[in-house]
């Protein structure tokens, strides 16, 4: 069980959750600047693809606190 805290998590968990958010922030950015090439109005599909991922972005980002709280207190 080497490599595991008592959560289950590897101890670079922070570092994953970060970098997951990075990955997500980028996405999202290049989705925008994509949707900005193109006059007129954004497919409705690419608009729902931008709030999805605000969705997940806000929820890892949330997570990742949590996760950075929980490694201070240890």
């Amino acid at each position: 069980m080497s490599g595991l805290n008592l959560c289950g998590y590897s101890p670079l968990m922070s570092d994953k959750l970060n970098a997951l958010l990075a990955r997500l922030k980028a996405h999202r950015r290049t989705l925008i600047l994509a949707m900005a090439e193109h006059d007129g109005l954004p497919a409705g599909s690419a608009l729902r693809q931008v709030a999805e991922l605000e969705n997940v972005i806000a929820a890892v980002d949330a997570v990742a606190g949590e996760e950075a709280d929980r490694v201070r207190r240890v």
